[in-house]
């Protein structure tokens, strides 16, 4: 295939600095997956390599300047995530995919999918009715799915928003703990009261949950209801059990939605519980209105060794099971 070469024309060496990354990083995430040589000289850049690659990465670094110029600065995350999009071919709008904001917190920052995974964890949720999301922390299961939420209830799609969780520590059996219900189930709850606080600002949280149209409950105060027009989210399901999980999902009523996210490497259950969440495809994945998104490594989006953390983990029980030792 021919060789060819792009220029692009930079305004400012900080451009460059900003495009390039700290010690080249973006650069290298670039030539990790496409064999482009990128030279600067005085304020351009050489782009190198075979012509359909080249001008892949001519719309990349394109995307990355545009992100400059409206947010300051883009990360290795970012760039990443434009990676993705382009081997993963996916089709659409470029500048709409990577600019699809979720919500709006209370200080005016807007949240929007950081990978591939979160983007089409997003569509999952405006498509279906359950969404049944399942991969390791920090991947934003939990605060993707209130940011939904919220965003839903600013709509008047719904009319609440429940969070739950099973408060496995404690059994479920809160009554030996002190002070009122709230005071007994915040230990568990209290992810969901991070995310919901960062999106609504806390007076307008407590304004909301005074009125009951936010509640937080462990899910054993989900039992023998039914639950029409509101948000539901369902978080830590992999400490559910099955009775639980099937208690949970038959409480959906008209109007509403539920999101079920957990993480099935991290269950505390007593031993010789089985998981509801690990079972729970087995039965529902071909119900039409049901999804089922699943995160890996390359989602996470908390301090890049989070991600070198989970591969030694996954490497570390890889081996324990190859050689037949408990993995419990």
């Amino acid at each position: 295939m021919e060789i060819k070469e792009k220029i692009i024309d930079l305004e400012s060496n900080n451009l460059y600095r900003e495009i390039a990354g700290n010690m080249d990083e973006n650069f290298k995430e670039i030539s990790k997956v496409y064999d482009v040589d990128i030279v600067v000289r005085d304020n351009n850049l050489k782009l190198m390599g075979k012509e359909n690659e080249v001008e892949i990465v001519l719309n990349i670094i394109s995307e990355m300047i545009k992100t400059i110029k409206k947010e300051g600065t883009v990360n290795k995350q970012k760039v990443n995530y434009l990676l993705d999009l382009y081997i993963e071919k996916y089709e659409g709008n470029l500048d709409k995919l990577l600019n699809d904001t979720i919500a709006l917190t209370a200080n005016g920052r807007a949240i929007k999918p950081k990978t591939l995974g979160q983007k089409r964890y997003i569509d999952n949720i405006r498509k279906n009715d359950i969404v049944f999301s399942i991969g390791p922390a920090g991947t934003g299961k939990t605060y993707l799915a209130v940011a939904m939420a919220v965003n839903a209830f600013r709509k008047k799609e719904v009319e609440r928003i429940i969070l739950t969780r099973p408060a496995v520590e404690a059994g479920e059996k809160l009554g030996f703990l002190p002070g009122d219900m709230q005071d007994k189930v915040d230990p568990y709850l209290r992810p969901l009261y991070d995310a919901l606080f960062d999106i609504m600002g806390p007076d307008n949280y407590m304004n909301n949950l005074e009125k009951g149209l936010i509640e937080i409950a462990p899910l054993a105060y989900m039992r023998g209801r039914t639950i029409d027009s509101a948000f539901i989210i369902l978080d830590e399901a992999q400490n559910t059990t099955k009775e639980q999980m099937k208690m949970f999902l038959t409480r959906l009523g008209y109007g509403s939605k539920a999101i079920v996210t957990g993480d099935v490497t991290q269950v505390d259950l007593p031993r010789g519980k089985k998981s509801g969440l690990k079972q729970v495809e087995k039965i529902l994945k071909n119900i039409q209105g049901i999804g089922f998104m699943y995160f890996d490594k390359k989602d996470v989006v908390r301090h890049k060794l989070v991600q070198n953390i989970i591969s030694a983990y996954e490497k570390y029980e890889g081996g324990k099971k190859s050689d037949g030792s408990s993995n419990r």
